[in-house]
């Protein structure tokens, strides 16, 4: 601790006897050594991508927090807050009388099986029973401020439903986490539809929006109950058209947001930064 730069060679790290002590301070020193190399946390964060990535998940989700904060730093929109959450930690979702809800995963599984918040996972895992609808606090303008009681809880819910404000909210977040790392101004809007046939780019934001949306840009046939998985859909557009590939400068991109069969959403946030189509590389 006095020394946290010290490189620590493999014969310090076979003194330990507990194996699996070894092989965390392992992955610790490889995350400090990859932040020391690049000398910001988003230096480290876009490097973790340009080759194979050799740290859990866990650590990549703090880092996209620990950028969210520095980004929204002074933010008093409760709502961009929340949905901010979706880059870093997963979420459950579930379709209730028309409305895309999203809940933290971990808070769901945590009191599924009964206790004050027994309501809101028995919502989400079952998605079922008046009583729980009673008592689900969905955010929204009217109630937003419950979230600054109980951030830290995890235990709020958004709708990703088109026209919901934390909808909105997500879309600002996105434009800010482009911006923070490329320095180019988008504008992101939420969409009911692609129109465009044969459209020019698009971008999932997790592993199945990816895969469905590479699907239907193929031409393929897909299942209607894999097309449900799709909780939000956005139309990306360029301040600056010259920033973009000279072949599609000026056109639309698109973002789709999805969840798994599982009904888990997992977020990538680096699809954002790493998939646009720009003129640089």
């Amino acid at each position: 601790m006095q020394d946290p730069r010290r490189p620590v060679s493999k014969e310090e790290l076979s003194l330990l006897k507990d194996a699996d002590a070894m092989d965390n301070y392992e992955v610790v020193l490889r995350l400090r050594d990859r932040l020391l190399q690049a000398g910001t946390v988003e230096g480290c964060y876009m490097n973790l991508f340009k080759g194979g990535v050799d740290i859990p998940a866990l650590f990549i989700e703090q880092m996209a927090h620990v950028v969210l904060r520095n980004i929204l730093d002074g933010s008093e929109d409760a709502l961009q807050l929340r949905a901010a959450e979706i880059f870093f930690r997963e979420q459950k979702a579930t379709i209730q009388d028309g409305h895309v809800l999203l809940a933290d995963l971990e808070t769901v599984e945590m009191h599924a099986s009964g206790s004050q918040y027994g309501s809101l996972g028995r919502l989400i895992v079952e998605a079922q029973g008046a009583t729980a609808k009673a008592n689900l606090d969905v955010l929204d303008r009217q109630n937003a401020a419950l979230y600054w009681e109980r951030e830290s809880r995890h235990d709020t819910v958004i709708s990703l439903t088109y026209g919901r404000p934390a909808l909105d909210g997500l879309c600002r977040v996105m434009e800010a986490w482009i911006f923070h790392f490329l320095n180019i101004r988008v504008q992101i809007a939420p969409i009911r539809n692609i129109e465009e046939p044969r459209w020019a780019w698009h971008i999932g934001l997790d592993a199945e929006a990816t895969a469905i949306l590479n699907s239907l840009w193929a031409g393929e046939e897909v299942e209607a109950g894999r097309m449900r998985r799709i909780l939000a859909l956005f139309r990306l557009e360029f301040d600056e058209p010259a920033e973009m590939r000279n072949d599609i400068a000026g056109r639309s991109v698109y973002l789709a947001l999805a969840a798994d069969e599982n009904d888990t959403v997992k977020m990538k946030p680096q699809n954002l930064i790493l998939n646009l189509p720009l003129h640089r590389s």
